[in-house]
């Protein structure tokens, strides 16, 4: 595959994505947290930082922008639903947009919950799922602006892609989500079994994202409201999913 990803810690816990295709060699850059490291990799590697996509406007995500498209020259791509707040857009998408970023198909995703302007991005050709902070490794973002509904709604939609798909999220949180999963489905002998493996990357400093969606299907107790063993451990068995999903969420808002 032409394709390469690199994961770029940033800030304290903060993660952006690079995606090099060796045929054009263009590459691109999904989140900004900061630029100097992302402009390490980037001169390290010899590559020029053709795009910038933008999951949403939090300043964690976008404060490298400005810094790095002076560099570069660089395409900035956002929601155009969001454009008030993020840096200045040379490319303001809508949902269901199609777009070619090194050489691929990049499909745009709504999924509302963190911020009401949140977006991913999904490559189907690589199979890259870039989520920013909706879907993350174990975990989901916490409901700054959205409903519950609507991030059980994006949660679903993201769970529908295709299980081999990598996903890219934007932070290091899945050690806290790994212990906080275990209080909800105890049993689950696929979580036990990936926090464990947590522990032991993360006592060796390695990183924990990207995951696979497969794996947070089966661990990732916000993708598992739906699921009986999980209503049932919460003594929410005929409740609806949505209900299941805000309670899962205000139990790791206090956690």
């Amino acid at each position: 595959m032409p394709l390469r990803l690199i994961t770029v810690p940033c800030r304290s816990d903060n993660y952006a994505f690079l995606i090099h295709d060796s045929v054009s060699n263009e590459t691109a850059l999904v989140d900004a947290p900061e630029a100097e490291p992302i402009m390490e990799e980037l001169e390290g590697r010899g590559w020029h930082l053709n795009d910038i996509l933008i999951t949403h406007h939090h300043g964690d995500h976008v404060e490298g922008v400005e810094q790095l498209k002076k560099r570069y020259g660089s395409r900035v791509i956002g929601a155009r639903a969001d454009q008030h707040r993020l840096p200045p857009l040379d490319l303001a998408v809508d949902i269901s947009d199609v777009e070619d970023v090194c050489g691929e198909e990049v499909h745009v995703i709504d999924v509302p919950g963190h911020t009401v302007g949140h977006i991913a991005f999904w490559m189907p050709g690589a199979q890259l799922l870039f989520t920013g902070d909706s879907l993350m490794a174990m975990g989901c973002g916490r409901l700054f602006e959205g409903t519950p509904a609507q991030m059980w709604e994006s949660l679903t939609r993201l769970r529908a892609l295709p299980g081999e798909a990598t996903v890219c999220s934007g932070h290091e949180y899945t050690e806290t989500n790994a212990r906080f999963a275990l209080t909800i489905e105890p049993d689950n002998a696929a979580l036990k079994s990936r926090a464990e493996a947590v522990r032991s990357a993360r006592a060796e400093g390695r990183f924990t994202v990207p995951s696979t969606l497969s794996e947070e299907i089966e661990t990732n107790p916000f993708l598992r409201a739906d699921r009986p063993e999980v209503k049932a451990a919460l003594g929410m068995q005929d409740a609806p999913d949505v209900d299941v999903f805000a309670e899962i969420r205000a139990r790791k808002d206090r956690f």
